[in-house]
């Protein structure tokens, strides 16, 4: 829980951080991250060798914290994008006005009204571009996450049933339900990515 306190304190200088230490900031959070994770595989495998009145607890804790941390480096991802985004606006920007037209021959005149306007449809296309893939990225890794808590899930049914001593008829049907699930989930992710390949394709 601290850890994961200290990683939401460093996320709220991301949005305060100049240029020059931001990408400082970024590191020090994916670092942080990292590390989480790390823990957290190794909370994973100590809570398997819990007695079994306390495993499920364990388990369950485990679980919501990996859960937290997931979060959070989907925020870190979103920020890094929306900045590279901002810096390519500004990079545009900046190779427009350092430009220079020539007014000597006609036949290589360009004019200024018409490539800001070109420009300006370009960022759009660009801007557009970024927010489909920043929304397709977003619903893939909630995806995943749904898959990370499916699985979960599953192994805590599985628990709870050999606790209470189920049949074998209903361990199987919860199996075959799992199992569907997880097909499910796999055909969301393919069509998420086709449409998001249809999209690329039809504005570039």
């Amino acid at each position: 829980d601290r850890q994961v306190h200290e990683v939401q304190s460093y996320m709220g200088r991301l949005e305060t951080s100049d240029k020059e230490s931001v990408h400082l900031v970024e590191n020090e959070i994916q670092a942080r991250i990292d590390n989480i994770f790390s823990n957290l595989e190794r909370l994973e495998i100590l809570s398997s060798k819990e007695p079994p009145n306390k495993r499920q607890n364990a388990k369950l804790r485990v679980d919501q914290l990996k859960y937290d941390v997931q979060h959070l480096q989907s925020a870190l991802r979103n920020f890094q994008h929306r900045r590279y985004q901002r810096e390519q606006q500004e990079r545009q920007r900046e190779e427009l006005l350092a430009r220079t037209f020539t007014t000597n021959d006609s036949d290589t005149t360009i004019p200024i009204d018409e490539t800001l306007q070109f420009n300006e449809s370009l960022q759009n296309a660009h801007r557009g571009m970024d927010e489909l893939i920043g929304s397709g990225t977003n619903i893939l890794q909630g995806l995943r996450d749904q898959r990370v808590t499916l699985k979960g899930t599953h192994k805590k049914i599985l628990d709870v049933a050999n606790m209470l001593g189920l049949s074998n008829t209903v361990m199987r049907l919860i199996e075959k339900r799992a199992f569907q699930d997880k097909f499910l989930m796999l055909g969301g992710m393919a069509v998420t990515c086709v449409i998001m390949f249809l999209v690329v394709q039809y504005l570039t």
